[in-house]
C-alpha cells in the first residue's frame, strides 16, 4: 500500500504544479490582452476607423 500512497503524493504534487503554471499563463495572457486593448492593436484597421467616432457618417455621405 506504500506504493499507492507515493503515487498519490506524486500525482497531487504534479497537479498542484500544473495548476500554478496554468494560473501564471492565464495572468500573463490577460495582461497582454489588456495592453493590446489599450493600444487598439487587437482591432483590424477597418474597425479602428469605424470605432474612432466618425459620428455615424460614412464616406459616401460627405459633401465634396
Amino acid at each position: 500500500m506504500g506504493e499507492k500512497d507515493d503515487r498519490a503524493e506524486r500525482l497531487a504534487a504534479q497537479l498542484r504544479a500544473n495548476l500554478r503554471r496554468r494560473k501564471a499563463q492565464a495572468r500573463a495572457g490577460s495582461q497582454g490582452s489588456d495592453q493590446a486593448a489599450a493600444s487598439g492593436a487587437h482591432l483590424p484597421a477597418s474597425q479602428e476607423a469605424s470605432s474612432a467616432g466618425n459620428s455615424g457618417e460614412s464616406a459616401d455621405d460627405t459633401v465634396a
